[in-house]
C-alpha cells in the first residue's frame, strides 16, 4: 500500500459554473505540455490526461496516499479506469484491472505515479499488472516513497513489459504536492486563505466580516475545505466570528477543524464546539486549566497541550507535525491576520489564496490578512506566483505559490 508517515480538488476542479479563469504570468500548463515526451502516441497522451482528471475525484479522500488514476488501453479504445478513492481501498490500477478483466491482456496501462511492489492493506499493484498480461506502461512518475521509488518499474520490467515514464509528469506531481512534500519535510502542505475587500481588509471596524465574500465564493471555500484534510484557524477568528469551519454548501466531507488557542479562551457555547461531536475538532493550547480541559473534553473536543514556543504561543510547527502523523497531509488556513503572519513568518506556508470582494471598507482599525512580518523594503517582499486568478461571481480569486525560499523550509 502506499502511504506516507502516519495514518488518516485543486480549487477549480468541479467549480466550471463558479468562475471564469484568466492566467497569468508563467502559468503551469505551458510547463506541462513541455514535459510530455513525444515517444508515447496521441492516444496514450489523452489516457494520461483521463487517469489525472479520475485521480482529482481523490482530492479530500486519500490521506495520507497519494493520488492516483489509471486507464487501461487496448486497440485504441479504453477498456478499464479507476482512482484510488480512500486508504485501505484498492488502488487505481488494480480498480482499472478488475474494470477490464480478461480484456486487459495485450493492453497499455496508463497511470498518474508508479504501482506499488509491496504488501500493504492492499496487494502489490506491480504483481497485479503481471498477472494481467499487460505489454505497456506509461507512466507519469515514480513514487519517491522510499517503499516503491523504483521498485514497482523494476518488478514490470523483469516481468518483460515496456515501461515509459515520465508523461506529463508536472501535472502528476501536482496531484501530490502534500504527499510530496511530506515525503521531504515530514510536515503537511499547508495553504492559506483569506477573504479581503477592494481595500485590502478582512473586516469593516466594527469587526463585522460576514457577507464579505459573495455567494460564489463562499461555496468555493467550502469546496476548498472538503479538498483539504484540516481546516485551521486562530482564537482570534473563533471569538469574532464563531465559525463551524464545516462544509455545507456543496457535496463533500468536513475535514479535521484545528484551533491554535495558546491560553484555551474557546467558548463552549461556540458553534464548533457544539459541532465537536459530529466534526473532529482539536484545540492547540499551552493552558494548564484542568477545569476547562475537562469541560472542553466532554464536549468532544481533543485538546493538544503543547510547550509554549519562545514568542509565548502555541508552536505552530508542532501542530503540524501532529497532523502529518495523524494522516493530514493538506492544511488549509483560514486566519486570521496573526495566524497568517506566524505561517508567513516561519516559512510554513506553501501556496495563498485570496477572494477580493468588491467593496471599499475604509476604516483605520482592522488589518489586512497580514500583520507586519518584519519586511521592511519591497526587496524584502514574500514572491508569491505563478499567479492565477479567476472571476467567482462578483468577485475576484487569486491564488499563487509561494517562492521556493519562503515555502517548506525545515
Amino acid at each position: 500500500m502506499r502511504t506516507a508517515v502516519g495514518r488518516v480538488r485543486p480549487a477549480g476542479v468541479c467549480l466550471r459554473g463558479f468562475f471564469v479563469s484568466m492566467r497569468v504570468s508563467s502559468i503551469e500548463d505551458s510547463r506541462f505540455k513541455a514535459d510530455s515526451p513525444r515517444r508515447i502516441e496521441e492516444g496514450e497522451d489523452r489516457a494520461m490526461r483521463a487517469a489525472i482528471r479520475l485521480a482529482r475525484r481523490g482530492f479530500g479522500t486519500t490521506h495520507p496516499n497519494p493520488r492516483v488514476g489509471a486507464v487501461l488501453l487496448r486497440e485504441g479504445g479504453i477498456v478499464g479506469e479507476g482512482f484510488h478513492a480512500r486508504a485501505g481501498e484498492a488502488h487505481a490500477e488494480a480498480r482499472a484491472l478488475a474494470a477490464a478483466g480478461s480484456r486487459a491482456r495485450g493492453s497499455t496501462l496508463v497511470a498518474t505515479l508508479e504501482p506499488c511492489a509491496h504488501h500493504g492493506r492492499t496487494p502489490p499493484c506491480a504483481d497485479a499488472i503481471v498477472s494481467a498480461g499487460v505489454r505497456r506502461v506509461v507512466l507519469g512518475m515514480r513514487d519517491p516513497n522510499p517503499l516503491v521509488n523504483g521498485r514497482g518499474v523494476a518488478r514490470l520490467r523483469a516481468a518483460g513489459i515496456e515501461v515509459v515514464e515520465d508523461v506529463r509528469g508536472a501535472e502528476c506531481r501536482e496531484l501530490n504536492r502534500p504527499y510530496l512534500k511530506h515525503l521531504a519535510t515530514g510536515l503537511p502542505w499547508v495553504m492559506l486563505k483569506s477573504m479581503i475587500s477592494l481595500d485590502g481588509r478582512v473586516a469593516a471596524d466594527s469587526g463585522d466580516s460576514r457577507g464579505l465574500g459573495g455567494g460564489s465564493e463562499q461555496r468555493l471555500c467550502h469546496r476548498l475545505r472538503a479538498e483539504h484534510d484540516a481546516v485551521l484557524v486562530g482564537i482570534g477568528t473563533v471569538l469574532a466570528d464563531d465559525p463551524e469551519l464545516t462544509v455545507r454548501l456543496v457535496r463533500g466531507r468536513s475535514p479535521v477543524r484545528v484551533v491554535l488557542d495558546t491560553d484555551l479562551r474557546t467558548p463552549a457555547g461556540s458553534r464548533l464546539v457544539m459541532t465537536a461531536g459530529s466534526v473532529p475538532l482539536a484545540v492547540a493550547t499551552a493552558s494548564e486549566d484542568r477545569a476547562r480541559i475537562e469541560a472542553l473534553e466532554r464536549r468532544g473536543v481533543s485538546i493538544w497541550r503543547f510547550a509554549r514556543s519562545p514568542e509565548g504561543r502555541v508552536p505552530i510547527r508542532r501542530v503540524l507535525s501532529r497532523l502529518a502523523a495523524e494522516g493530514r497531509l493538506s492544511i488549509l488556513v483560514e486566519g486570521g491576520p496573526t495566524v497568517h503572519s506566524a505561517f508567513l513568518s516561519e516559512g510554513l506556508a506553501d501556496r495563498v489564496a485570496i477572494g477580493i470582494a468588491p467593496l471599499i471598507l475604509g476604516g483605520s482599525k482592522t488589518p489586512g490578512w497580514t500583520r507586519d512580518l518584519g519586511r521592511k523594503g519591497v526587496g524584502d517582499a514574500i514572491e508569491v506566483g505563478p499567479l492565477v486568478m479567476r472571476r467567482v461571481g462578483r468577485d475576484l480569486w487569486v491564488e499563487g505559490a509561494l517562492g521556493a525560499s519562503e515555502a517548506g523550509r525545515v
